[in-house]
């Protein structure tokens, strides 16, 4: 509505002339001191980028903060954070923008590797690739470049520090020992460890770490639930493994109450013909190839034998630690399975485009993943943090990772198998404790 105009006497209008052009510029300046009390600038208590688990999709995510051209250059620590208070005339704040550090691509990293099998001592024969002959080198210089975000190299002095008057445990099969054996040679760059198991077995070894008390054990249970050779009829010239799959197997259940973290895995020995019981009964068979015996699917043991893990864990009354999932690494046997002349000779990652995850790697992914979510929603609801390594696709597209032929003695080819299954050290498993030592970080940022 126009408000009405007042005739004004001659004698004032260039005092009111004055007024009408002053005015405009006192309003301007005071709404110009209000709104600058309404913007605050602080420092950031975090870094640029920090890592976060999201329970809702079962990813880590690297979150970034954005950048805007208007702010001057600022390192990580000094970072300069706008805020400002809501009114309806100020901008709204741009989208925080967010990365799943498990989609990328393996990038060339010719600083690799970090460690060879003379600074190493705890290199199996089996996976000392350079020991027995493997021609190429370039299968250990890649590293994994998520999309949108990094992922930074391992650094042995961090984790040191982060898991100082710790315990770590790996739980699993061969392929879980592999990986315990590729963090204590990342971590002998710094120190060697003192050998402290209470037996031989290469199964069940203990290292300690004394400058930072720090302990690694290995529990081989690759079925991880309790387990019996048998044959079912005494006639099928095969050697079943009896899985109860109701019961986790307590050579590794009754000890990890004493660990700040688990690291739990398993897979290849699932393709083996298996015999299933459940409540001690016998329940069928996968792989039997036995009349009048149900025959169940790959993911239905699997998944059983996770599920049996996860709630064995979440019954511990005296665990207190912290447990991740590292979820399947696919083998590359190429050309036949693995006992009929099967190899992987490549020498170079493929691109993930070119590769899809499925058939039985992704059943049995399916199922792990089922499992997984399953215990995590109760294991937040006792207070208890599960967490996944999700190493499925990555390791899917890197089939020049295996030993192959380079295992063992040029005079045993042809008598052996070839290894399509676990890794030369070094290798691409050496970057599952890229992802390992972040989200202890980002573990250690959240509690600060």
């Amino acid at each position: 509505m126009e408000m009405p105009i007042h005739k004004i006497p001659k004698r004032n209008y260039k005092s009111k002339l004055v007024l009408q052009i002053s005015l405009p510029i006192i309003l301007f300046t005071l709404i110009t001191l209000q709104l600058s009390k309404n913007i605050s600038f602080k420092k950031s208590p975090t870094n640029h980028t920090s890592l976060e688990s999201l329970h809702t999709s079962n990813v880590q995510l690297l979150q970034t903060l954005p950048q805007k051209e208007s702010l001057p250059p600022t390192n990580d620590d000094d970072q300069v954070v706008i805020e400002s208070k809501r009114y309806e005339t100020s901008p709204k704040p741009s989208p925080v923008t967010k990365c799943d550090l498990f989609s990328g691509e393996w990038v060339p990293n010719m600083e690799a590797p970090y460690y060879t099998n003379y600074t190493c001592r705890v290199i199996q024969e089996h996976q000392n690739c350079m020991k027995y002959g493997r021609p190429d080198t370039e299968f250990m210089k890649w590293k994994w470049k998520p999309n949108g975000c990094e992922l930074p190299v391992f650094n042995p002095n961090q984790f040191l520090d982060i898991v100082k008057g710790k315990s770590l445990a790996f739980v699993g099969d061969s392929v879980a020992r592999n990986h315990m054996q590729s963090l204590i040679c990342l971590l002998s760059q710094v120190e060697h460890p003192l050998d402290i198991s209470p037996t031989k077995d290469d199964n069940f070894k203990r290292w300690y770490f004394q400058s930072s008390n720090f302990t690694l054990a290995i529990f081989w249970s690759p079925f991880l639930v309790k387990t019996q050779e048998n044959d079912p009829n005494g006639k099928a010239g095969k050697t079943f493994t009896g899985l109860y799959l109701d019961e986790a197997n307590d050579v590794w259940t009754t000890q990890i109450d004493e660990f700040d973290y688990v690291i739990i895995s398993a897979g290849h020995w699932f393709f083996r013909p298996l015999i299933y019981y459940e409540k001690g009964n016998f329940m069928g068979c996968r792989y039997c190839e036995i009349d009048n015996l149900t025959e169940y699917s790959l993911s239905y043991g699997y998944r059983n034998a996770f599920q049996t893990s996860f709630r064995a864990i979440l019954e511990r009354e005296n665990f207190k630690g912290k447990v991740f999932l590292r979820t399947f690494a696919p083998s590359h046997f190429e050309g036949a399975d693995w006992d009929h002349g099967g190899d992987c000779k490549r020498t170079s990652p493929i691109k993930s485009y070119e590769l899809p995850l499925d058939g039985q790697n992704m059943e049995v992914y399916t199922a792990q993943m089922e499992a997984f979510k399953e215990a995590q929603s109760v294991a937040q609801q006792r207070g208890l943090k599960f967490e996944l390594i999700d190493m499925t696709r990555l390791m899917l597209v890197r089939p020049d990772g295996h030993p192959s032929v380079y295992g063992r003695p040029a005079k045993m080819n042809g008598i052996w198998p070839s290894d399509c299954v676990h890794w030369c050290l070094p290798g691409p498993i050496d970057s599952w404790n890229d992802f390992l030592l972040e989200m202890l970080k980002s573990e250690e940022k959240n509690l600060h």
